[in-house]
């Protein structure tokens, strides 16, 4: 199984408003949700949050909790997406530099 690697580098996603890469808006994040099935055969939710005003990566972190397992694909990816909207609404209120 080949593992997909995403890269995050594009300035053109930074907000113009934000030279210092403070996000401002839960716009200046992209959340990328998707799953992983386990050998149980139950599946996990995979995610990760960039912040685009300095292309940092907010989640996955070292000790970051699994989410899941869940019976189905979908219920997992549900759950990354909620986890996803939480870390970017925690980044907005207490961001990490």
């Amino acid at each position: 199984m080949v593992r997909r690697k995403l890269h995050f580098h594009n300035s053109s996603l930074r907000h113009p408003a934000s030279p210092d890469g403070i996000a401002i808006t839960a716009s200046d994040y992209r959340i990328y949700p998707t799953y992983r099935r386990t050998v149980t055969g139950t599946f996990t939710g995979d995610l990760k949050v960039v912040r685009t005003t300095d292309d940092r990566l907010i989640f996955p972190y070292d000790g970051a909790p699994m989410i899941g397992p869940f019976e189905t694909a979908l219920e997992a990816r549900e759950a990354a997406a909620r986890k996803g909207a939480e870390v970017v609404a925690a980044d907005l209120l207490n961001p990490e530099y």
